[in-house]
């Protein structure tokens, strides 16, 4: 099967219309939209309180730990969800490399709270 550069064609007119709806966008709310500046709105904000102190406040390394730990064990769980729909149809097959999947996820799980891992101090 060959390709000529017209099959890109579509592909590129998408391209450029969204990148014309954004920057179309943009110019537009920018040339429309009010441009009132005082001393009051051009000060940092952030939810509602004052900013007191440095923002460069060191984080432990557990709270990210922990949250690479939950996007692991939380996208494991999206790979279970199209096994689950396609059940019958995969069979014993199926069914086997779901298992071996299973036993290396319940095996890591034991690995991280062996190492305590999900332990906050």
């Amino acid at each position: 099967m060959q390709t000529n550069q017209v099959d890109y064609f579509p592909i590129f007119m998408q391209l450029i219309l969204a990148v014309g709806f954004v920057a179309g966008t943009i110019a537009v709310s920018n040339m429309l939209g009010p441009k009132r500046s005082s001393l009051n709105k051009d000060k940092n904000f952030e939810c509602g309180i004052e900013s007191v102190g440095n923002a460069r406040i060191p984080f432990s390394v557990k709270y990210f730990l922990v949250a690479i730990l939950f996007v692991l064990f939380d996208v494991e769980v999206i790979f279970m969800y199209p096994w689950a729909v396609n059940f019958r149809d995969m069979g014993f097959e199926g069914l086997l490399k779901m298992g071996i999947f299973m036993l290396l996820l319940v095996v890591g799980f034991f690995y991280v709270m062996k190492k305590k891992g999900l332990e906050w101090e």
